[in-house]
């Protein structure tokens, strides 16, 4: 039977099986590289782009979808053929000319304009927001298809480009390495590339009238370095040789002063979470301050942004700082399979806060851990860590749960195991993708032993087990 004849569309093909989100990303095919070309007006909000979309068929396919929001559609090519296309809800519903092949590479590419707005979810509006001048990208878990097409599930990694022309005066921040710049007239072409995989949720696009401030020195000059251009120097307490990252921001001339205090240990904060973890996975790190208030803070790929609100001069959010960070290693490098192994995320960000504060001078993390079982301990017992459900996935059950499992493991197997498996967890999943069965694994082959008591309690059980003594 001829590929032609047998090419169906997948069973689920606009659905991605995932058990939390199956509506967010499509079957039937891999992303591996998106080229977008955005034009973005600021003052009405109106971006004319193109996305072209290089894949691969994972099964014959006579159609495909994408994730994709409210936008105008001016045409849809498939393999340089025009394609018939149709709309259902936030699904854009495609048809090749020709039926693709299972094993076929093919590149989609949608010309489309409108007004990008967030995406309603059950945690609020998420995806390309407007501030008071400029425009912010956060798009965890669902917000991506509110700026470009997409296969919108984390476990669909692919590379980016990205090329945005906006008015001159403003500065812009891509998820990636910045390639080139260009001036023309009263606007400026910023084309960035992110050469690591990397899901649809974790790209953002920062716009704003920002002062860039260079807060750790790199290797090369500029906004970012590629990953095999960064040096390596010794640090001489931990006597364990670490990646020199160059780390800027872009910040509002109104919050220069104060935010110089709040991330004035920068450096130091990068070069502890490498000794946990391992070689910072990414060619950069960048810190944007939006001029607005926000909520939380938002990571993405090898950036974080902070509200204003979270610059106050006092370090008061020293642990936001920290926490944002370690999502570079755990949940960007290391991305979930599946959203239900949120935790994995959660858990060794604010595990994190923990540790630098013990480095750092402040609290131990065993205090920490004390403090957070006590009010985890009164709170409801109905969440199972391995599985929150899709309502609780960004509970703080999750997050404080998750970071008081990392401690217990530590008291339970020791420091002599358990920094050698959260490095060998991080390293040897970089760029990849996890899940809670892969870490037990990981955790007993470390220790030597089974601990499928030990996770059992923590992971499984609604019940908040006691924490281990010292």
């Amino acid at each position: 039977m001829n590929s032609k004849a047998s090419a169906q569309p997948s069973p689920g093909a606009d659905t991605s099986g995932d058990s939390y989100l199956p509506l967010h990303g499509n079957g039937g095919y891999r992303v591996r590289h998106y080229d977008l070309e955005l034009d973005y007006k600021i003052g009405p909000n109106r971006l004319s782009a193109s996305a072209t979309i290089t894949a691969e068929a994972t099964q014959a396919l006579s159609r495909f979808t994408l994730d994709f929001g409210e936008f105008r559609i001016n045409r849809v090519l498939v393999n340089g053929k025009p394609a018939k296309y149709t709309r259902r809800g936030y699904k854009l519903q495609v048809k090749p000319a020709k039926s693709l092949p299972a094993g076929s590479e093919f590149v989609a590419e949608v010309f489309y304009v409108g007004n990008p707005r967030p995406i309603a979810g059950l945690w609020g509006d998420i995806g390309w927001d407007e501030l008071t001048d400029g425009s912010l990208v956060a798009s965890q878990p669902v917000g991506a298809p509110s700026w470009f097409p997409c296969n919108d599930h984390p476990a669909d990694k692919a590379t980016y480009r990205v090329a945005l022309t906006t008015s001159s005066p403003y500065l812009v921040a891509i998820t990636g390495n910045l390639v080139s710049r260009y001036e023309r007239a009263s606007t400026t072409k910023w084309v960035f590339e992110r050469p690591e995989p990397t899901p649809t949720y974790l790209m953002s696009v920062q716009i704003g009238r920002y002062d860039d401030v260079e807060l750790v020195s790199g290797p090369q000059p500029g906004w970012f370095s590629h990953p095999e251009a960064a040096a390596y120097r010794l640090n001489l307490d931990g006597g364990s040789v670490v990646t020199s990252v160059p780390q800027r921001a872009a910040v509002p001339p109104r919050l220069r002063r104060a935010f110089s205090r709040d991330f004035g240990r920068q450096g130091r904060i990068m070069d502890s979470l490498q000794r946990l973890f391992g070689p910072y996975p990414f060619g950069e790190y960048v810190i944007v301050v939006t001029d607005d208030d926000l909520d939380d803070p938002i990571e993405a790929q090898g950036m974080s942004i902070f509200g204003a609100n979270h610059v106050d001069g006092r370090r008061t959010h020293e642990r936001l700082v920290v926490h944002e960070l370690a999502h570079q290693w755990f949940g960007n490098s290391l991305t979930v399979a599946d959203w239900r192994h949120i935790w994995l995320n959660e858990g060794f960000a604010t595990y994190a806060e923990w540790l630098w504060s013990e480095e750092s001078g402040g609290q131990s993390a065993h205090a920490w851990a004390k403090t957070w079982h006590a009010r985890m301990k009164a709170k409801p017992a109905d969440l199972r860590l391995s599985d929150p459900g899709v309502a609780r996935m960004f509970d703080e059950r999750v997050y404080k749960r998750g970071g008081l499992l990392l401690h217990a493991l530590r008291s339970t197997v020791g420091d002599e195991v358990f920094f050698p498996l959260v490095k060998a967890w991080a390293m040897e999943n970089r760029h990849g993708l996890v899940t809670t069965t892969a870490f037990v694994a990981l955790a007993e082959r470390f220790a030597g032993r089974s601990l499928a008591g030990f996770f059992d309690a923590w992971l499984d059980a609604p019940a908040l087990p006691p924490l281990p003594a010292l």
